[in-house]
């Protein structure tokens, strides 16, 4: 039997948007055919480098008392890369939601609508962009920005375009808030779950009443679909009853710990000054009395740094080399302690959705030796870890499926997107969710970090 008229009139419609999604990836691959394309016009850069007054809000009315999620202003928009229009359309929505602090603040997210017509579908893919600059976040790379901060996002679209060519509505937001707050990750859980109200709120976004929502994330993506898993029940239970799933992949769960691993490694290093950055902005604390000359300068050189200008560029950096030598102990700052036990998964209940959790643990791939501490990980991530915080889970009754990968953090995503998507498929299709919880291993204590 051939082809249904339906089903010839999708491949037509998905031709076009198959073809650009290999051109976007040819584009973001060096050295690839199409790398070298014809310069951005000189009106487009010089847009992009002027905030877009879209992403702030103006009006009268003070944002607290919108309800979370609410929306507050929309538009749409075909989806760009550096200025360059794709045949992909995209809606806006600028949604009031909640800061790390518990303030209500304005925040943004981009839905690719559905190629197919309308769909109850969602994938929330929340973004691994990691920076300090709000003008790296996703939606302003579908609208055009072209610095090299924001390109994660076009990356991530052809990461996704499995779901998108299967007629799904795909959710991106800007998750680190207003203030692009890095590793803050009750914030990136906020957003990410008022970015969902607003999106099934919003109209002309192909999605219906009706829709269910799968999370996914990696790295960055993973702290805030983690958080958004552990809030839901509490901050949003309205999006908590149409999550049908979590999968995530490099998964922050203690902070304090990850500082630790990643302390004097070869490329991962420069995350620690990035999450000092964000950490500090994200609860208004002052933590450079505490750091040294080349420290206060490592500092204010990283205010709206990206992940991609951090990686390899300090080498060898530890904690003792940026701080005064009577704080060369984290634990030796009280207001540390306190606020990055803040940021301490294991203390926080659990996931009421099924989760994947997909780990690396060949860190040394990447130049970060096992910790005496902590053990292995992916690089940046601590396995142990992570091993304990599913564990945890499973004891609370959430069904999860936890996989290692022997593999890095950059070296295990091309084994941990399949696995997610084929996972995150059969809970579309209303499959139970099984679990392999009696198979996980032990991991590390969860213990918050004790002050000295």
């Amino acid at each position: 039997m051939g082809p249904t008229a339906r089903t010839v009139r999708r491949r037509r419609l998905a031709a076009p948007v198959m073809a650009a999604v290999v051109a976007l990836a040819a584009t973001l691959v060096p050295g690839a055919p199409g790398a070298e394309a014809t310069p951005t016009p000189a009106r487009v850069v010089a847009a992009a480098a002027t905030p877009d007054p879209f992403f702030t809000y103006t009006g009268a009315k003070p944002l607290a008392d919108y309800a979370p999620g609410a929306v507050l202003r929309t538009r749409t928009a075909p989806y760009r890369v550096t200025g360059v229009p794709l045949p992909l359309t995209v809606v806006q929505v600028l949604f009031r939601t909640t800061n790390a602090r518990g303030e209500a603040v304005a925040g943004v997210t981009s839905i690719i609508k559905p190629l197919f017509g309308a769909t109850n579908r969602v994938i929330s893919y929340q973004s691994f962009y990691d920076s300090l600059d709000p003008e790296h976040g996703p939606s302003r790379a579908v609208t055009g920005a072209a610095s090299l901060g924001a390109m994660p996002a076009h990356v991530e679209t052809v990461l996704m375009s499995t779901f998108l060519l299967q007629g799904y509505a795909i959710v991106m937001s800007d998750t680190q808030g207003p203030t692009a707050d890095f590793a803050a990750g009750p914030e990136y859980g906020y957003v990410t779950l008022d970015s969902i109200r607003a999106t099934l709120r919003a109209t002309g976004t192909g999605i219906l009443p009706t829709a269910k929502v799968g999370l996914v994330g990696y790295s960055g993506g993973a702290i805030a679909t983690n958080w958004a898993s552990v809030l839901a029940p509490s901050y949003a239970p309205d999006v908590n009853k149409r999550i049908v799933g979590a999968a995530e992949g490099g998964v922050l769960v203690r902070p304090s710990a990850n500082l630790g691993y990643i302390d004097g490694s070869m490329i991962w290093a420069g995350v620690m000054p990035m999450a000092i950055v964000g950490v500090a902005r994200a609860y208004d604390i002052d933590l450079t009395p505490y750091l040294n000359a080349y420290g206060r300068q490592v500092y204010d050189k990283l205010q709206k740094a990206s992940i991609t200008q951090v990686l390899g560029a300090y080498p060898g950096l530890t904690w003792k080399k940026i701080t005064k030598p009577e704080y060369g102990d984290p634990a030796s700052i009280p207001v540390f302690v306190r606020t990055v036990n803040k940021l301490n998964l294991g203390t926080r209940p659990s996931p009421s959705v099924p989760m994947f959790i997909g780990q690396g643990t060949g860190g040394e791939i990447e130049g970060t030796r096992a910790s005496a501490s902590v053990g292995r990980g992916d690089g940046v991530m601590v396995a142990g870890d992570v091993r304990s915080l599913a564990r945890k889970y499973c004891a609370a009754g959430t069904k999860v499926v936890h996989k290692e990968y022997g593999l890095s953090h950059f070296t295990s995503v091309p084994f941990w997107l399949p696995d997610a998507i084929s996972w995150l498929t059969a809970r579309f299709q209303g499959k139970p969710a099984g679990d392999n919880c009696a198979s996980i291993p032990p991991g590390n204590p969860l213990t918050p970090l004790k002050g000295s």
